[in-house]
């Protein structure tokens, strides 16, 4: 007997549903196992996390605040996923649309009319994750060079980028020795719709349309999904490659760029240690579980955004040690993309008179 993993050519619906549940299932059971070791109940542990995340509006806020950055980091990667453009580089990425919306913030506000203020930081916050991506991009066009180590390393210097500026020559001189900068003005808050949710989910839902759109209905789109599903039948038919690439990271490199922008914006109104927390790692993440679909990771978002809430929450409410927070994250995470898996792959399994004699195989 001979077992194999076949790549699906049409998917059912009914498989796109029990596939998930199943994972999140067992997702579920393998957790409560772990809860068991440490002495807690599994059933109270689900039931803080659920209340926790969306059990009361203050909650479902926060779950939204959450969601938010990873919404917009997710359809930044996701498109470059599409053409297979590994880009690990989004927590750069964001990190960098944070500096530049903080500069706008800090030393241009006395320049740029008050109205002008909040488009000046989002332009920024966009360009400059867009110039930070179009590094490895043009490394990768140009001499090949892999861009999983280049988005992956440059991550570390905008991080680092981050902490320097907040830490020196941009640190609040009034601060009491805190880490962060000066408060922003009042002009370059980004409104607020209820609780701490802002005007960063608008940015998200609409640029998951406008994503959606442009893989689907346009020529760009369609060069997109050929390059990543054969790259030689994409050269041959003329299709320029190196042009794709810059262009796919010049928009996923400006929609994580937002994403900082937002977070600085609408959240901690200054530039501080909370702006790269992981939120571009967690985005692959929201990305692939949602197959990459644009529409697909505003869901996945909101849903990890509650998982990082509700895990916080366990924490507070059982005096759980935080790494178990952690573990069911991880748990939860790693059945969910085994599970993925299966959506894009069958097994096929051959007996061996199947293979000696060419028939009988079951799926």
């Amino acid at each position: 007997m001979r077992i194999q993993f076949e790549k699906r050519i049409d998917q059912s619906k009914i498989s796109g549903f029990l596939i998930p549940a199943a994972s999140f299932l067992l997702a579920l059971l393998f957790s409560a196992l772990i809860l068991i070791l440490f002495g807690i109940d599994p059933l109270q542990a689900y039931s803080v996390m659920v209340k926790g995340s969306l059990g009361s509006t203050y909650a479902l806020t926060e779950t939204l605040v959450k969601s938010i950055p990873l919404m917009l980091t997710g359809l930044g990667v996701s498109i470059a996923f599409q053409m297979h453009f590994w880009n690990i580089g989004a927590e750069g990425q964001l990190a960098m649309g944070g500096i530049a919306a903080a500069y706008v913030a800090l030393f241009l506000n006395n320049m740029i009319p008050p109205a002008l203020l909040l488009p000046a930081m989002f332009l920024a916050g966009g360009l400059a994750g867009a110039i930070w991506a179009l590094i490895p991009a043009g490394l990768k066009a140009t001499i090949g060079v892999n861009e999983i180590l280049t988005t992956l390393m440059m991550n570390y210097i905008a991080i680092l980028l981050v902490e320097y500026l907040y830490l020196g020559p941009w640190r609040d001189p009034k601060g009491f020795g805190f880490p962060g900068t000066a408060q922003f003005v009042a002009a370059a808050w980004l409104p607020r719709l209820t609780g701490r949710v802002h005007y960063g989910i608008i940015f998200a839902i609409g640029g998951a349309i406008l994503l959606w759109f442009l893989l689907k209905h346009t020529k760009f789109g369609y060069e997109i999904r050929l390059i990543g599903e054969n790259p030689k039948a994409a050269r041959y038919s003329g299709i320029n490659i190196a042009k794709n690439i810059i262009l796919v990271m010049l928009i996923s490199g400006g929609l994580s760029g937002i994403a900082g922008m937002a977070e600085v914006s609408g959240i901690s109104h200054r530039l501080y240690t909370g702006l790269t927390v992981g939120y571009g790692y967690t985005a692959i993440i929201v990305a692939w579980l949602a197959n990459l679909n644009p529409l697909g990771i505003l869901v996945v978002a909101f849903s990890m955004g509650a998982l990082l809430v509700g895990g916080d929450q366990l924490q507070i409410a059982m005096q759980t040690p935080a790494a178990v927070a952690d573990i069911l994250q991880g748990a939860i995470l790693f059945f969910m993309l085994g599970g993925s898996i299966f959506n894009t792959y069958k097994i096929k399994i051959t007996h061996k008179k199947s293979i000696q004699h060419g028939e009988k195989t079951h799926e």
